[in-house]
């Protein structure tokens, strides 16, 4: 990836705050990206903007719910309000789950988990459209190997993930001639420490990481991933070896997909 493709770039970043977002928001300010960070934790976002900043971007933080249809509204209409334009948005805000559904309490996570991991993305796309029209701009969702495949204990987090995938290769169609392009990121395991915010089988988070960060991508190369499909209008980035394979296994042997999903859940890895 060049580094002048998102020089002055208007980027609007959600779940900015923490993990793959704050990545790809820090990677970006020193790239000289102008920046919309976008999540609920308003300190962590300072912090983030704060950091941008002194990476040579310029950040604007806007406390946003992507849940909320109304902050995704207001998100755009602050992004346009500040710097005049849309040139990039990142879809990225989600939360996930680690519990069989048979072990759930109360399954209005599942709602929760949608209502973030695929409204989220489609509020904001929704809003950030006609903007990102007049720039011929960047449409980016991360969704996961998840999205791809079903994943034990993950249910409703892979459903969010079909659901989102759905909705930006749809999009994608209907977006040809315009300029806009739709990119789609796959990772696998990341050391972000989401998992620990996930929800678990009493609703609340899970409040330990299951997964051994130590031997799984870190947040600076997914990142990189990232910001390099999306530069180069890439359809989609599928981040792994196993995921890779794991989509034309799926073709001719499901079954195996589904003994490496059970595996790689066991291992945390």
């Amino acid at each position: 990836m060049t580094d002048h493709v998102f020089e002055d770039s208007v980027v609007i970043v959600t779940g900015a705050s923490l993990g793959i977002g704050r990545e790809v928001a820090l990677q970006l300010a020193g790239r000289g990206a102008r920046l919309v960070l976008a999540a609920r934790q308003v300190d962590k976002l300072e912090e983030a903007a704060q950091e941008c900043r002194q990476r040579g971007g310029q950040a604007l933080v806007v406390p946003t719910d992507v849940s909320l249809q109304a902050d995704c509204r207001l998100l755009v209409e602050r992004s346009v309000q500040e710097y005049g334009r849309i040139d990039m948005l990142v879809n990225n805000a989600g939360r996930t789950m680690w519990a069989l559904i048979d072990e759930i309490q109360d399954p209005c996570i599942f709602e929760e988990i949608m209502r973030i991991n695929y409204f989220g993305c489609m509020y904001c796309t929704y809003y950030a459209l006609p903007h990102l029209k007049q720039t011929r701009g960047r449409i980016v969702g991360v969704s996961s190997v998840a999205g791809k495949s079903g994943v034990p204990t993950r249910t409703g987090y892979a459903a969010s993930k079909h659901a989102m995938v759905g909705f930006l290769d749809s999009l994608r169609i209907e977006l040809q001639g315009s300029g806009v392009s739709v990119t789609i990121a796959y990772p696998d395991f990341v050391a972000t420490g989401m998992q620990s915010r996930g929800f678990g089988t009493d609703g609340q988070a899970l409040g330990y990481n299951p997964v051994k960060v130590e031997k799984v991508m870190t947040t600076e190369e997914c990142a990189r991933r990232i910001l390099s499909a999306a530069a180069r209008r890439k359809r989609e980035e599928i981040m792994t070896l196993r995921a890779k394979l794991g989509v034309w296994l799926k073709l001719i042997a499901p079954e195996m997909v589904d003994r490496i999903a059970r595996k790689a859940i066991k291992q945390g890895r």
